[in-house]
């Protein structure tokens, strides 16, 4: 077909940068964009004379063509290719498919200890504000957490100068305030809180006649590779990671992005990830930093660039397969992301005996969703839904549901733990305050097993 219009009075010529090839059957030009260089697009790109690839059509839907060179990789992301089939919900299992499920569970589980052992700790430094009578239940829940958070890190020697500390799922920035109000102006420390949204009411402000101690990067976690940031690749500072309540998926690509930066193989598909903008309170950073400096070349071999990680975990029911840090663990042990979907799902049971609770913090959330307060019950609405529709026409008693739906937890946060191992830390996992304070009342903490963190400076 020509590339030319047949009649007169129609275009005569294509929009420039656009295709040059002309649509008889809509008396126009093609509107797609040619690759560099080309004059015609992919689909029509079989009328330029140089050009001596075969085009045939789609397998999948011969209303589109594509180069016969190149017909298995386009099979693979084609639009018309079958998409995966919705996992069914677990109320739709079988009696058997369910009892397979458990003996599954109870079998990868074997030899892991079902009990945790009880780190219910505090701090100075958060001591005024918790006897202060002004702040009501609530707040008086969130400073418990904090303190314990806090006198955790203090166990572990992770409070101190010459140290740079990240807050995964920043928020308002509250665990990183009273961090520093803990290190009582101790020297060469700073402060990186990352949050993906915008956020309102921000403690910040607080900090800011401070020499560059508190700096925000608004970014989700994923894209992060911590040896871009500037003052991380300048001062060199041990970093130490912290997060409370950070929601399922996020857990795990914290992780990653804390034992995985400074490596070559940061990402699942052992490419690089991709130069993203930060954006800090001051000004946009833009890191296009070299291939070897992002590899960690610069980085002495023996230094382990994280002093260690604090994170309280929740809301496994957010987990994914697909940024799971712990599928190896699965795999040894026979699982594969079919029971991971069905388990992480089933983590929400281990709330079940608690309902009453769970409703009246869930009103309390309804009324304080412009992040002018903290929410980390933010969905136990969610869990109360699963739990009754999920009922399974009576199949295992609440109490059942509830030992499960813990065993799932302490299942999927095992394989945190192998991987934390595997990577080189002495990992754990712990109670850091009463499930009457939060539901979700697990710390999981790691240090590097062997002495390479350098000895800070103050």
């Amino acid at each position: 077909m020509a590339a030319e219009p047949a009649a007169a009075g129609e275009l005569r010529a294509p929009v420039p940068g656009r295709c040059g090839y002309f649509v008889e059957r809509k008396k126009r030009f093609c509107r797609m964009i040619p690759a560099q260089g080309r004059r015609f697009c992919g689909e029509h790109g079989h009328q330029e004379e140089e050009n001596d690839r075969k085009r045939i059509p789609c397998p999948l839907d011969p209303k589109h063509t594509v180069y016969e060179d190149q017909l298995q990789k386009h099979l693979k992301k084609c639009n018309s290719r079958e998409k995966p089939k919705p996992q069914l919900p677990i109320s739709s299992l079988s009696k058997e498919e369910l009892e397979d499920l458990i003996k599954k569970l109870k079998k990868a589980s074997n030899g892991i200890k079902p009990i945790l052992k009880d780190q219910m700790l505090s701090h100075q430094a958060l001591q005024e504000a918790l006897n202060d009578p002004k702040n009501g239940e609530s707040a008086f829940k969130h400073l418990k957490q904090q303190a314990s958070i806090l006198g955790n890190m203090e166990k572990l020697h992770l409070l101190g100068p010459g140290r740079c500390f990240i807050e995964f799922g920043a928020g308002r920035g509250k665990l990183s305030h009273w961090v520093d109000i803990a290190l009582q102006n101790a020297e060469n420390v700073h402060f990186l809180l990352v949050e993906r949204a915008t956020t309102r009411f921000k403690v910040d402000g607080k900090h800011r006649k401070r020499d560059y101690i508190f700096e925000r990067l608004q970014v989700d976690i994923q894209h992060l590779c911590l040896n871009k940031v500037p003052i991380l690749e300048k001062e060199k500072l041990p970093v130490v990671g912290i997060g409370k309540h950070l929601c399922g998926a996020a857990t795990d690509l914290a992780l990653r992005c804390l034992v995985e930066s400074y490596s070559t193989q940061y990402d699942e598909r052992n490419e690089e990830p991709s130069p993203k903008r930060f954006k800090s309170d001051k000004t946009d950073i833009a890191f296009n930093n070299s291939a070897d400096e992002r590899s960690g070349k610069n980085v002495s071999e023996n230094w382990k660039p994280v002093a260690g990680i604090v994170i309280a975990l929740c809301c496994h029911h957010r987990c994914q397969w697909k940024h799971y840090v712990g599928r190896e663990f699965f795999r040894t042990v026979g699982l594969g992301p079919v029971e991971f979907n069905y388990f992480q799902r089933m983590t929400s049971w281990a709330t079940c005996g608690m309902r009453e609770t769970i409703t009246e913090a869930s009103t309390i959330d309804a009324k304080s969703k412009d992040q002018s307060s903290d929410t980390e019950e933010h969905d136990q609405v969610r869990n109360r839904i699963e739990c009754s529709s999920d009922s399974l026409q009576g199949l295992l008693t609440v109490e059942e549901r509830k030992q499960i739906g813990h065993l799932c937890k302490l299942l999927i946060d095992q394989g945190r733990i192998k991987y934390l191992q595997q990577k080189g830390y002495n990992a754990a996992l712990q109670y850091y305050t009463d499930s009457s304070v939060s539901l979700e009342n697990v710390l999981l903490t790691a240090v590097p097993s062997q002495s390479s963190v350098p000895q800070p400076t103050a």
